[in-house]
């Protein structure tokens, strides 16, 4: 019985491709295959640093855009918790408490966070002012181990003109 591939070997059409069809309709690899299979390997070796480097630096991206919402939102609840105090000092006391409770909650907790609050004048129509900085480190990030990205926001906060001037509880 003749095989059909065995036309095909005979005529040399076969061998362009990877394999060598013989006669008995076996394949035999030949040196074209080999040499293929190489500059594969060459072209994986030279791609994929360059991979790696675009996924590690997508994922730096996100964690860079996380940390940016968690010192605004440090910095808004900070200025708002201050504005809602009875007087300056409490402002800058509640300010403070509340814009750490803040940052436990984002996670933002390698030890780099700067906030302050200032209240001004502390009266109805004034306004208070907070400013959260944090340098965030990407050492955990192969490839990026190097960089520190500082991240800096800052919120203003106007005192309520209709606000009660003395505690829940207590008269003039």
């Amino acid at each position: 019985m003749s095989l059909p591939f065995a036309r095909i070997a005979s005529t040399g059409l076969a061998s362009r491709g990877r394999r060598q069809i013989e006669a008995d309709g076996s394949a035999k690899q030949g040196i074209l295959g080999r040499l293929e299979r190489g500059q594969a390997l060459i072209e994986t070796a030279l791609v994929l640093p360059l991979l790696l480097f675009l996924a590690f630096g997508v994922v730096a991206v996100g964690r860079i855009t996380q940390a940016q919402m968690g010192v605004s939102a440090v910095a808004r609840e900070s200025a708002r918790a201050a504005t809602l105090a009875n007087n300056a000092s409490d402002g800058v006391t509640q300010g403070m408490a509340r814009g750490q409770q803040v940052a436990e909650g984002y996670h933002l907790s390698n030890g780099t966070l700067q906030l302050s609050v200032e209240v001004g004048d502390f009266a109805p129509g004034g306004a208070v002012r907070a400013t959260a900085r944090y340098a965030l480190a990407l050492d955990d990030l192969p490839l990026l181990g190097w960089a520190t990205v500082p991240v800096t926001s800052s919120h203003v906060e106007l005192i309520d003109l209709y606000r009660s001037r003395w505690p829940v509880g207590s008269a003039p």
